[in-house]
């Protein structure tokens, strides 16, 4: 038996092209696609709507694939990335408002909704998210002395992400913060987690919540990856501390891998030659940059490991500045990288 979600889905597909000029009214019908910017209606033509075929399964009508970002979902997760919806059942609310459906007036069963933690839920919850410029996730990073990575399409920002507390019991309602959002892929890019960092509106730092961060979905082998996959790779643990090595060596692409044990279980690009292990200053950090460098001089890569001064490179960034930090990694890069970064920055 069908659960309500899926009723649900089934009824936006049989509506599918009002559904489309209703949400994606700067889109228009092109054969059997309605052609759009992306999910939040922007102008445009990389989100692509199918039109046509069964109300479900594979090929069916509202299926969508945005070609800008590779994300994809059905009609439940269009209306949730356009509406911002907070929660599944804000989502289902909208969905039968547009179909002016009454609330059932039994909920549906938790065994029927996505399994809290999955892939699934992490790709539900992303597809909530919408881009950081002008939002407090831009205020936290710059807090971090992280600028101008605002268009990265591997970071979201959710106005309110529940956070369960640890231990919290199963009765209590969960809280709601503002979170950083961040996309865990595989070597193809295909979302596979996600990274929650919940925000205070007030100070712009880490939310007064335990713990401040969580991640869900599968993170073994996969992580955070930002830049343009190249023959090398710089590798660490942690969000800031890659994003901040990112800012100083724009041309060299990272993965975060969130912590130390997926650090040393990171999975390597086949085509890689050269990989940077940026270790943080901590037992565990040198441990899991150990095995990662000793795995990668194995499988015949070169492997260097690039150390800050402080606990991480954001700690360095945030205490020394870019400059500095810049000028620090230099003698630790390979001579052609070190050359590519004193044409990038002279001096």
């Amino acid at each position: 038996m069908d659960s309500p979600v899926a009723l649900l889905a089934r009824r936006l597909a049989e509506e599918v092209e009002a559904v489309c000029r209703h949400y994606l009214p700067n889109g228009r019908k092109q054969g059997r696609y309605w052609v759009a910017g992306d999910v939040a209606n922007s102008p445009g033509r990389s989100l692509y709507v199918r039109l046509t075929g069964p109300t479900a399964g594979p090929g069916a009508a509202g299926k969508w694939t945005d070609a800008a970002t590779g994300e994809f979902g059905d009609l439940i997760d269009l209306i949730a990335a356009n509406q911002g919806c907070a929660t599944l059942r804000d989502t289902l609310d909208e969905a039968r408002r547009f179909l002016n459906q009454p609330r059932p007036l039994i909920a549906a069963s938790r065994a029927s909704r996505t399994p809290a933690g999955s892939v699934e839920a992490a790709r539900r919850l992303w597809a909530m998210g919408r881009p950081i410029p002008g939002t407090l996730a831009e205020r936290y990073l710059a807090g971090r002395k992280i600028i101008g990575l605002g268009s990265l399409p591997t970071l979201r920002f959710h106005p309110a992400c529940f956070h369960i507390r640890e231990g919290q019991p199963p009765t209590d309602p969960p809280e709601t913060w503002p979170a950083l959002l961040t996309k865990v892929v595989d070597l193809d890019g295909r979302l596979t987690g996600l990274h929650r960092t919940w925000l205070d509106p007030d100070s712009a730092g880490k939310a007064p919540v335990i713990p401040p961060r969580k991640a869900m979905g599968r993170l073994i082998g996969n992580g955070v990856r930002v830049g343009t996959p190249t023959d090398i790779l710089a590798a660490g643990e942690g969000l800031e501390t890659m994003l901040a090595l990112h800012s100083a060596l724009p041309f060299l692409p990272v993965v975060a891998a969130l912590s130390a044990t997926h650090l040393a279980a990171l999975i390597l690009p086949d085509a890689l030659r050269r990989l940077y292990v940026a270790a943080d200053r901590d037992e565990a950090g040198h441990s899991a940059a150990n095995a990662l460098h000793a795995r990668a001089a194995k499988d015949g890569v070169e492997a260097i490991r690039l150390l800050p001064r402080l606990g991480d490179f954001n700690d360095d960034l945030i205490a020394f500045g870019i400059a500095d930090l810049r000028a620090h990694l230099r003698p630790q890069l390979a001579p052609e990288d070190a050359a590519r970064l004193q044409a990038l920055v002279p001096g």
